[in-house]
């Protein structure tokens, strides 16, 4: 048998093996996921033994065939006490398992668009550039996946030792899928190393379409552990498949598909990515930063666009998908709503959109920077005030609050709780035009720096510039005039302005970016992109990107937990522990900022150890970076 035989036959294999894994945990839990059609025989054959409830939820009968929930009491039996706030202990476990889970699940989906994008490229140099990127990614993420499983374990183990009462009630409802949960994790675990050991084996042809197939796999396993996890949180938050006792009705799908899990999937897979790309992102300014070479630094700052612009284009797309979430969590409980955005955590939002306007001017900020390596980008230049004028406004707007927490003087000072002039600025209206003329901005930026270097040579050129530049400022026209609009309606009927004006920010995102991209193809360039040659201001930026990402994650993270405020399991099982009250602003923040440096300082650690095995990228494709004329990465660069 031949060496390429031998390598397609074990690549094949290996493929299977990765297939087993997946379907794996599915067949061994069929027997246990068939609980509900075992009830419902036995409801046929004595039905009156059987005691049934009604889904808190979907008010539909079942058969009962759990415990109720616990009645928990302030004791060392439901809450042991080891001289310290277990639930700051919990916090803590929790949010670093969840970065390093997100950072795990989104490098790998990074990795597979890279190395695909490296596959259909009919540039040798330039797929093997992809290549060795996309090697890059996931050597990162390997270290990283060690540490996830090791905080995975203690997580558990914080919770079985400080509420011992609640987690046992949770795994009894979930027990159809916590066994799942762990097989899939371990055929995560098998897919990972398979594809990572087997990735110098399978670079060409045949193979490379292989492993390719196995970063899908990868990534499904991923993704599907993901929605595990986020049917537990769903369910603390809407609980479902339960009767009022919290007695499980034997319909698992009811457990996991409860009001909030679908928005909560899509509002994580996006926060994951955004972070995941972030942080990448970060390893490469600071790789780009501690570069001794200019083809170090050219390789980093190359792979550092990659993964701002990955994370950004998840980023863009975020805050409809928490507006989403919102609307949802308003469906199911009004009062849920209102503690969210106008009441005891109202405050937290006012900070999130501070983050979330800082992630965007970062952005804004490095693709400003970033165009000074572009030969012909100066045309640009003189118009970028006209950009941070925009931003500046949206921003101020985003951040302003409707109603301030002030003492009784500062109250009769100003006349009110509410600022006479900036007061009207705090309404959702006004910060709905806020954020989308932050993000179409942020479009237009894109659009000049994939332009930068480049003048378009179709024929319609001139014609395709003035309808890009109509259609921006039409859209800026309509995003304001439905903002000012807003105040002159009822309430209800303005929340509906916002499916306008997010049209149309997106459509100028997904309109201008392709008609963009028809005008440049083939365009005539005036220079090569110049990688490495940026100023460290610029990578700094991406840090600071990087940063504002995780704390932002702790901070929603906080605001959903807390939004239950004296509940476990939201009105089926109280929390009875001596910490069942929401913090203070100020000691949230503290916490939230303690997790980003841990996260951070932890980080740094697992990208030393990276680099002690750092595996060189082919000097030909390294050599061929700066100042290359060749076909350009991501979009158009």
């Amino acid at each position: 048998m031949g060496l390429v035989t031998r390598k397609k036959v074990f690549s094949i294999m290996a493929l299977c093996a990765m297939v087993g894994l997946l379907l794996f945990p599915v067949v061994v839990s069929l027997p246990s996921l068939a609980i509900g059609a075992d009830a419902a025989d036995a409801e046929k054959k004595d039905e009156a033994k059987v005691e049934k409830g009604r889904d808190v939820y979907y008010k539909t009968e079942g058969i009962v065939v759990g415990a109720p929930a616990p009645k928990t009491v302030d004791g060392p039996k439901d809450y042991p006490r080891y001289n310290f706030e277990s639930r700051v202990l919990l916090w803590f476990a929790n949010q670093q398992h969840l970065y390093y889970g997100s950072f795990v699940l989104a490098v790998p989906i990074f990795c597979m668009v890279v190395e695909f994008m490296g596959v259909v490229t009919k540039d040798k140099a330039l797929a093997k550039r992809y290549d060795q990127l996309a090697y890059d990614f996931i050597k990162i993420s390997l270290t990283a996946y060690s540490l996830t499983a090791v905080l995975g374990g203690i997580l558990i183990f914080t919770f079985l030792t400080l509420y011992p009462a609640f987690f046992g009630y949770l795994s009894s409802i979930f027990r159809p899928v916590m066994h799942i949960y762990a097989l899939m994790f371990v055929a995560e675990s098998g897919t990972l190393y398979i594809y990572y050991y087997g990735w110098d084996k399978m670079r060409e042809g045949f193979l490379k379409w292989i492993h390719l197939s196995m970063s899908v796999i990868l990534n499904v396993i991923g993704t599907l552990l993901m929605f595990l996890a986020n049917s537990w949180i769903g369910f603390m938050m809407s609980p479902a498949g339960v009767d009022e006792q919290g007695r499980f009705l034997g319909n698992i799908w009811h457990v996991l598909h409860t009001a909030l899990w679908n928005p909560l999937n899509l509002h994580r897979i996006l926060g994951n990515m955004a972070f995941g790309g972030g942080v990448v992102a970060a390893y490469a300014a600071y790789k780009f930063l501690a570069s001794k070479t200019d083809e170090d630094r050219a390789h980093y700052d190359w792979m550092g666009y990659i993964a701002m612009a990955l994370g950004v284009a998840f980023l863009i797309p975020l805050p409809f998908a928490g507006y989403w979430l919102m609307r949802e969590v308003y469906a199911y409980r009004q009062q849920m709503g209102i503690t969210l955005m106008g009441g005891l955590l109202a405050w937290l939002f006012i900070i999130q959109a501070t983050m979330i306007g800082i992630l965007f001017l970062s952005t804004n900020y490095y693709l400003w920077q970033a165009m000074g390596r572009m030969r012909g980008a100066e045309k640009y230049q003189r118009y970028i005030k006209y950009l941070v004028f925009l931003l500046a406004c949206g921003y101020l707007v985003f951040i302003t609050p409707h109603t301030m927490v002030m003492t009784p003087a500062e109250l009769k000072a100003m006349g009110g709780q509410q600022h006479p002039v900036l007061g009207n600025y705090g309404v959702m209206s006004a910060k709905n035009g806020g954020i989308n003329v932050i993000i179409t901005t942020t479009v237009l930026s894109f659009v000049w720096y994939m332009r930068g270097n480049k003048v378009s040579t179709v024929s319609w050129s001139k014609f395709g510039n003035i309808f890009m530049g109509c259609f921006f400022f039409f859209a800026y026209v309509n995003i304001i005039g439905l903002a000012i609009y807003g105040y002159y309606i009822p309430a209800n009927v303005r929340v509906g302005l916002s499916v306008p004006q997010v049209a149309t920010t997106l459509s100028c995102l997904f309109f201008m970016f392709a008609l963009n991209s028809v005008m440049m193809k083939g365009a005539k360039q005036m220079g090569p992109i110049e990688w490495g040659k940026i100023s460290a201001r610029s990578q700094y930026a991406l840090i600071m990107l990087a940063t504002a990402f995780t704390w932002m994650m702790g901070l929603m993270g906080y605001i959903r937990s807390s939004v239950r405020l004296f509940w476990h399991v939201n009105e089926i099982m109280r929390d009875n522990s001596p910490w069942a009250y929401t913090h203070t602003v100020g000691f949230a923040a503290n916490m939230i900022s303690f997790n980003v440096l841990f996260f951070w300082i932890s980080i740094l650690f697992v990208f030393w150890l990276g680099s002690l095995a750092a595996k060189k990228a082919p000097a030909g494709a390294k050599a061929d970076v700066p100042g290359s004329a060749a076909p350009q990465p991501a979009g158009s660069h």
